[in-house]
């Protein structure tokens, strides 16, 4: 079978295994199992956690001892399979570990599948960066694609999503022992340190100020992230609960909604090297740290009906926040760190992101709403999306005023992503 054609299948279905719960999962959580703000914030620290425990992990394991396909598959099996006994969790702290235990298999894959994908394009003599992209994008599709059968099958507030998310995990992982052998490479030295070993050599960038500067805001950012994946599709369901609104469109099919701001993701990644060239890399990241302003901003105001275009304006607007940092912060990374930590660099953007960003954006957002947004069970959404607003513009002025970067236009502009 063609290669391309197995890797877009495996790309596919990583990311169809998250779309079927990540964005659904506070309608089952608030609304199937009634459970509190403050323990909801908790389960989404989970994915930040794994993110800065597990890759680093599976990385040496991968270098070192067994071949990165079956180690991710071995992953993609046993995530399924605490998914699978999700749905049987009898109370919010039995959720909680168990969701725990499925994220600590599942977010080293999200590095895994692009270490696999490289390894089998070069053995196969392919032009990874023409090449890996178009396989990339189907990973975007796939979130969405779960998405809309979660959403038209009836099940964004049941525990079926798991059972979805389960299956397509358990099928991934069996399919990813029929890849072609990614063996150890043993490119770690057998005299480094734990500290080489594990990339934290990296952490000497927090010695400049600018890098320093950079992480921070980056983790920052990385909060912003979750409060969208957290709440967006609560927010919407949650309008069911107005006569004048429980019977709309939006309500009924609120998951493929929010999957806008998934297309609109895989469109604005075309635009980056236009505006990276024409405004630079700071203007670029302030740009989505804006665009996040915005996107809280229109959810505050919107609602089913005279206010639909703000809801889908606002999820048109998040391709744009979250493309234009993700990309343009990776390739700061990439243009000003050496060649010798780079790799450990790029590790630690997505640790500040995806890792800190995402379990502080989780656990405080959480008890926040909790204490101050919720009346008598209501949440009082208008507030919320303002105070998350306003939390984005704090962090656009900061970085706007504090950090420091020239932008050179005849700098050659390319994106590997």
């Amino acid at each position: 079978m063609n290669i391309k054609f197995r890797l877009t299948a495996m790309s596919f279905l990583q990311f169809f295994i998250w779309g079927a719960w990540l964005i659904t999962i506070g309608n089952y959580w608030f609304g199937t199992k009634q459970w509190s703000g403050a323990e909801f914030g908790a389960i989404f620290s989970t994915l930040g956690i794994s993110s800065i425990v597990m890759p680093a992990l599976t990385g040496i394991i991968a270098d070192k001892f067994i071949n990165a396909e079956k180690l991710y598959g071995i992953l993609h099996i046993l995530s399924g399979l605490a998914l699978f006994y999700l749905p049987q969790a009898g109370n919010s702290v039995v959720f909680y570990w168990v969701i725990f235990a499925a994220m600590l298999c599942y977010m080293p894959t999200i590095a895994l599948s692009n270490s696999v994908a490289y390894t089998i394009l070069k053995n196969n003599n392919y032009d990874v960066v023409k090449v890996f992209p178009p396989i990339r994008v189907w990973g975007t599709i796939g979130f969405i694609a779960a998405m809309w059968l979660t959403n038209l099958s009836g099940n964004k507030a049941s525990a079926n999503m798991f059972y979805i998310a389960a299956i397509s995990a358990i099928v991934l992982g069996i399919y990813s022992f029929t890849l072609p052998k990614c063996p150890p490479q043993n490119l770690i030295s057998e005299n480094a340190t734990w500290s080489e070993k594990l990339g934290l050599n990296a952490f000497k960038l927090f010695g400049t100020y600018k890098m320093a500067l950079f992480f921070i805001f980056s983790m920052f950012l990385g909060g912003a992230l979750q409060l969208t994946n957290m709440y967006g599709d609560v927010f919407l369901s949650e309008f069911a609960k107005n006569p004048l609104y429980e019977k709309s469109f939006m309500v009924k099919y609120s998951t493929i909604i929010m999957s806008i701001s998934q297309m609109s993701e895989t469109l604005f990644i075309l635009a980056i090297p236009f505006f990276l060239k024409k405004f630079g890399i700071k203007n670029v990241m302030l740009i989505s740290m804006l665009a996040w302003v915005l996107r809280f901003g229109l959810f505050a105001y919107g609602n089913p009906a005279d206010g639909l275009w703000m809801i889908i304006l606002s999820c048109i607007v998040y391709g744009m926040a979250f493309d234009f940092f993700n990309i343009s912060g990776s390739l700061f990374v990439e243009t000003n760190t050496k060649a010798s930590i780079r790799s450990s660099a790029q590790g630690l953007f997505m640790m500040m992101t995806n890792g800190f960003g995402a379990f502080f954006g989780g656990l405080v957002s959480g008890i926040v709403i909790d204490k101050f947004f919720t009346h008598n069970g209501a949440r009082d959404w208008h507030n919320i999306w303002l105070s998350f607003s306003a939390y984005a513009l704090i962090i656009a002025v900061l970085f706007a005023i504090m950090f420091k970067h020239k932008h050179n236009p005849n700098e050659v502009v390319t994106i590997n992503h």
